[in-house]
């Protein structure tokens, strides 16, 4: 007996020791997120991110540093409605200038990987901006420079809406009557001109055609700040095997996405059981507001418990990983959960405290700490220096 209570003690404190060894890890590796929606709570809904905003949103600033974020880049993100995007930029980016400058000793904003490295040794979050759709330049190359200049470091060439001088891949695949795909000479000029700020060029969101002309455009390694895999979820913006394997030939990276639709590809068979049995309250809400993502969200808050079933399982964002890895190699992967910008993350991804889930499940895979270091941020922290002037 005292031989099995010795051999289950010893077992006890192998298990404590691995989880001790995988957390320490986890705090001393730098973990980048490329795609964080928070901005968008606080201005639809008053919030501000130095707040405890638990039970309301997936991050604030102290959950920041409970999952281990060191460097974040805040999503822009407007849906093109607004009278004046570029405004409405401008105003997300004065939220986080507000919070840092309450919060010196906890977020600092930079503008070069530099200065976030030195940032993340005095313990602060390290916060840019990626603006989500170049709708917000509202035509103008030279609001890029001014984006630039208040820490964008990436601009997504498209939201779901097309511009125009880019198209999306919500339009090239839904809609016939396109006046032209791909990127216009304005649409080429204005990648150039990103190159040349050290601005880094995001291929998520847009569609074929706006991928392969930027592709063949960009002199600089290129981001996907928020996709996942085609092959795995045939999602309209998610990236087939000949876009991840051009990604890794420009020397980019991608950085797989969370949204259980984008990860799981019978999200949405589940999803549509839950609409129909919701028919009559959806309806009425798409007729108060047509824009299908807020009747989601309003009815996804009111019903967490039948949400939580629709979740995908946690494995699949492993799966994701693994799969651009097999593809391509372990050097073009990385992290841009959507934390704040979706409706249904994966099982057990609650919120942003629970990262360490993920290296957690590389280390049990067998990944080297020097590999996982690199999914964890490495790899985007290489592809923003390649940009760097």
């Amino acid at each position: 007996m005292k031989l099995l209570l010795s051999c289950f003690a010893i077992l006890l404190c192998s298990i404590n020791v691995s989880a001790q060894d995988y957390l320490s890890f986890h705090y001393k590796s730098i973990l980048v997120d490329t795609h964080n929606d928070i901005l968008e709570q606080c201005i639809n809904k008053g919030y501000s991110f130095d707040q405890d905003l638990r039970g309301k949103t997936h991050s604030d600033l102290a959950r920041f540093k409970q999952g281990g974020v060191d460097w974040q880049l805040f999503s822009v993100w407007c849906d093109g409605q607004q009278k004046n995007p570029y405004k409405y930029a401008m105003r997300m980016m004065d939220t986080v200038y507000a919070v840092a400058k309450r919060n010196p000793d906890k977020i600092k904003i930079v503008y070069s990987s530099k200065e976030a490295l030195k940032a993340i040794k005095h313990h602060q979050l390290a916060a840019m901006f990626g603006v989500e759709g170049g709708h917000m330049i509202e035509d103008d190359i030279f609001k890029l420079d001014s984006l630039y200049n208040r820490g964008t470091r990436y601009m997504t060439l498209t939201w779901n809406n097309s511009t125009s001088w880019a198209t999306s891949a919500m339009e090239e695949t839904g809609k016939k009557d396109l006046q032209h795909k791909g990127l216009t000479d304005l649409g080429k000029q204005i990648v150039k001109h990103m190159n040349e700020l050290g601005m880094l060029v995001d291929l998520s969101h847009v569609g074929e055609q706006t991928f392969w002309d930027a592709i063949n455009t960009t002199t600089k390694p290129v981001v996907v700040s928020h996709s996942c895999v085609y092959n795995l979820s045939p999602v309209f913006r998610n990236l087939k095997d000949d876009q991840i394997k051009a990604v890794a030939k420009n020397g980019g990276v991608i950085q797989v996405n969370f949204f259980s639709g984008f990860l799981d590809s019978n999200y949405n068979k589940k999803k549509a059981l839950f609409a129909t049995r919701h028919k009559a309250e959806m309806d009425s809400l798409l007729q108060k507001n047509p824009e299908r993502y807020f009747a989601d969200d309003y009815m996804f808050t009111k019903y967490p418990d039948e949400v939580k079933s629709l979740r995908a399982p946690f494995e699949k964002v492993i799966e994701h990983i693994e799969y651009i890895i097999k593809l391509v190699g372990i050097d073009y992967v990385g992290i841009g959960s959507d934390f704040d910008g979706i409706e249904s993350p994966p099982q057990q991804l609650d919120d942003i405290t629970t990262y360490p889930l993920i290296t957690k499940a590389l280390l049990e895979k067998g990944y080297s700490k020097k590999d996982v270091r690199k999914i964890l941020g490495e790899n985007f922290i290489r592809v923003l220096k390649a940009n760097e002037k």
